[in-house]
């Protein structure tokens, strides 16, 4: 270790920061604006929407319960994706099926799924954060956190310029990683109970010229096949002619005739906290990238003449810190669809692991299916520990299990736009966060068009005042 002092710049005061801009906290951001807060919002690239964008994760799961009948993330989700649909930049999950292929052939878990273009939706979500008037300080990553008598008080972020001390009255942490939290001193879990396993990483891709008409001929005359193409890699496996990180070829049809998502790269034993571990599992996955394509230019139909399009500007971390909070989401309350009094969210997205240790998943590992819908409790994005924040996103409080379930994008979305209009409630109320009404809470969720089950779904409910 060695020490480093330095004096720092500081940024004027905001009622409310936002680290990261990805689905939960874009989410996050523009429902605290909205809820008449001052709102940052720091990003580390120069645009808005992290793996939704840069990382080209795509498409968005299910938004609806498993059973595709019911859209159950609404609010600024729905919002985001009408918005998108009408610059041709999106389907609505309504119009969209499991089995086909935009969900990538895949049936379980993949009904009502959300193509869209990740230029559109870089654009539509900056025009939504800047009409909300929240204000944007991108090219910033977070380096520390600042705590005074158990409360954060602010951020220090890193750029260009050095490093400054970003005040703020209430903190939300939609870093992924809990980076917040973390430094703050809050507990965490990492990993699974039997070894401390994360699922891997997966750098996303996209190609072009694939012949669409062949693929889907595949696919239709094999329908007993889990995995798009799952066979001709499972001879390949057993062959040893190509070293295939996975099962199947995971890809994903995207608006534009011949062009393909790939979900197919990935590093395992890596942790997503580590610089050493990302680097490592950048390197590698790229690597992939170029023998993936080699395979699929030799043995997959459809594909003989496929090209690179892009590689996502960076590796899709699916698991790290899990912040410990006031209550911690269980496999049992996915399952049971257990009920929750301050429930802020629902969703029926099920359990998707990706195995820490092998080529197996998503829904490999012999977990019990979620319910149809099931509750995200406010208590979860509370820490056990520290005031004057709120977690959102894939960090939030729960075990390994549950959390492959609440980590997918539309979740998060519902998630961020509840500690949003949690952390402005705190504001205007002079309130912790662990303190705010969650019956007020709950309304004004309601009131702004999002869901929370069919017993909470009371009509004409109206909140106007800030105050």
């Amino acid at each position: 270790m060695r020490e480093y002092t330095r004096s720092l710049t500081i940024e004027k005061a905001t009622d409310v920061v936002v680290v990261g801009s990805g689905p939960a906290g874009l989410a996050a951001a523009i429902a605290a604006a909205r809820g008449g807060a001052s709102v940052r919002l720091v990003e580390r690239y120069g645009f808005l929407g992290g793996n939704l964008t840069g990382g080209l994760v795509g498409p968005c799961m299910t938004s609806f319960s498993l059973d595709g009948k019911t859209q159950l993330i609404r609010g600024i989700f729905d919002e985001f994706v009408r918005r998108m649909e009408s610059l041709g930049g999106a389907v609505h999950p309504s119009q969209t099926v499991s089995g086909s292929p935009y969900s990538g052939f895949m049936t379980f878990g993949h009904e009502a799924v959300t193509p869209f273009d990740p230029e559109v939706a870089k654009r539509v979500s900056m025009e939504m954060a800047l009409e909300a008037g929240v204000e944007l300080l991108l090219h910033s990553m977070v380096v520390d956190t600042v705590v005074e008598d158990g409360t954060v008080t602010g951020i220090v972020i890193a750029h260009k310029g050095g490093m400054s001390f970003v005040p703020a009255t209430v903190t939300i942490d939609a870093s992924g990683d809990g980076d917040v939290a973390a430094r703050g001193g809050a507990a965490f879990d990492y990993g699974r109970d039997s070894d401390g396993g994360v699922q891997p990483m997966t750098l996303f891709f996209r190609v072009r010229d694939v012949d669409d008409e062949a693929v889907s001929a595949y696919q239709a005359e094999h329908p007993d096949e889990r995995f798009p193409f799952q066979s001709i890699v499972e001879r390949a496996h057993e062959a040893g002619t190509y070293s295939l990180p996975r099962r199947g070829v995971q890809l994903f049809k995207t608006l534009e005739s011949g062009v393909w998502r790939v979900n197919t790269t990935r590093v395992t034993g890596v942790n997503g906290t580590n610089v050493h571990d990302l680097t490592t599992a950048e390197v590698a996955a790229r690597q992939q990238v170029v023998q993936l394509l080699e395979f699929f230019h030799h043995e997959l139909p459809g594909m003989g003449s496929c090209r690179l399009l892009d590689t996502a500007s960076t590796i899709g971390v699916r698991e790290t810190r899990r912040i410990v909070g006031i209550y911690s989401i269980t496999l049992d309350d996915l399952v049971a669809g257990r009920a929750f009094d301050d429930v802020i969210a629902v969703a029926g997205y099920p359990v998707d692991i990706h195995s820490p240790t092998s080529i197996n998943g998503p829904f490999d590992d012999g977990v019990p299916p979620t319910a149809n819908v099931y509750e995200i409790p406010y208590r979860a994005l509370v820490p056990a520990q520290l005031d004057g924040l709120i977690m959102a996103g894939r960090c939030i409080s729960g075990s390994h299990e549950a959390l492959a379930a609440i980590r997918v994008m539309p979740p998060a979305f519902a998630i961020g736009e509840a500690a949003g209009v949690a952390a402005a409630r705190a504001v205007f109320t002079h309130l912790e966060p662990r303190e705010v009404d969650v019956a007020d809470l709950q309304t004004r969720l309601l009131n702004s068009g999002a869901y929370l089950g069919a017993r909470m779904d009371i009509p004409d409910l109206m909140i106007t005042s800030n105050s």
